[in-house]
């Protein structure tokens, strides 16, 4: 079984920052990727960062040298530092995890509830 634990997030004024936490919880199978990916309304969910099974992290160019993707495999945790915040950075931010099971071989993406952030200008 997997579970996923966000905390952070909430409301910041342009140039403010925002701290969001993963927590993930898992059985008898393996994490691979870990990262953030957001929604703004009336958009599509998109990448803004995310550390690969092999230690990559990938950031979406919006955020490069603001945003700070960490993450703790022993705690099977991820954290997302973002600073510089501003309006476009307003959405409901989701933890993503893929998991890999060594019985099955399956490779499964698994979602947080998501947590909203707000920057007022």
């Amino acid at each position: 079984q997997v579970h996923l634990v966000e905390s952070g997030g909430g409301l910041v004024q342009t140039g403010g920052s925002l701290r969001l936490s993963c927590a993930a919880s898992v059985r008898a199978v393996k994490i691979t990727n870990m990262g953030w990916f957001r929604q703004a309304p009336g958009k599509q969910r998109e990448l803004v960062a995310q550390n690969s099974d092999d230690d990559f992290t990938t950031y979406a160019d919006s955020v490069k040298g603001r945003f700070t993707l960490s993450r703790d495999r022993a705690k099977s945790t991820v954290t997302l530092e973002m600073n510089q915040l501003g309006p476009a950075d307003t959405a409901v931010y989701y933890c993503k995890m893929d998991t890999w099971d060594p019985n099955t071989r399956w490779d499964t993406t698994h979602w947080g509830q998501g947590t909203q952030v707000t920057v007022s200008s």
